[in-house]
């Protein structure tokens, strides 16, 4: 196969452009990024379904997940249910759905897929994110059979995080390629 195609997997609200997705998009013309018809109302079937058909669109290559918070999710809910070639998927700052859930948009994913992703990952969390706890995300690193990698106080991880093209993230996710 030739080389892996990347597919971006944001967010609830999508990941605006000073995020690092969008960023790291944007210096990779070749990637693909999934667009949700409903980003602020998501439904979990829906959102699902959406990234198959991305996925379906690829061809003779396998693909790289770049996945952010409810991405992560739709990520996991898709592995359930399809199959594709995979080579790995960048987990990064899931939100909770089970217990004290702040993010009430977020719901109708709840409860996490509860098996192990039939393809590598790297769960990415921080230990002040205020939408998952950096216990629930090792936790699910460990459900997921993720490697978990905590990387310090950088919030959800997002553009309000101040962290640009996120240096440390691209070395993680280049870690993920090999």
């Amino acid at each position: 196969m030739r080389n892996a195609q990347v597919i971006h997997v944001p967010g609830l609200g999508n990941s605006g452009p000073e995020h690092w997705q969008s960023i790291w998009q944007n210096n990779d013309p070749t990637s693909i990024r999934v667009q949700q018809t409903n980003w602020d109302n998501p439904v979990c079937k829906d959102w699902v379904e959406e990234l198959q058909r991305v996925i379906s669109s690829v061809q003779d290559k396998e693909i790289i997940f770049v996945a952010h918070s409810l991405g992560c999710l739709t990520v996991a809910h898709w592995a359930q249910k399809y199959k594709a070639p995979i080579k790995g998927a960048f987990l990064v700052a899931p939100p909770e759905v089970e217990i004290n859930v702040t993010l009430k948009e977020v719901l109708d994913f709840a409860p996490f897929p509860k098996y192990k992703l039939p393809f590598r990952s790297m769960l990415v969390a921080s230990s002040d994110d205020d939408y998952l706890t950096i216990e629930r995300a090792k936790y699910l690193a460990d459900l997921w059979g993720s490697e978990f990698v905590n990387v310090g106080t950088l919030g959800h991880i997002n553009s309000y995080s101040n962290i640009g093209a996120w240096e440390q993230g691209q070395l993680l996710l280049d870690r993920l390629k090999e």
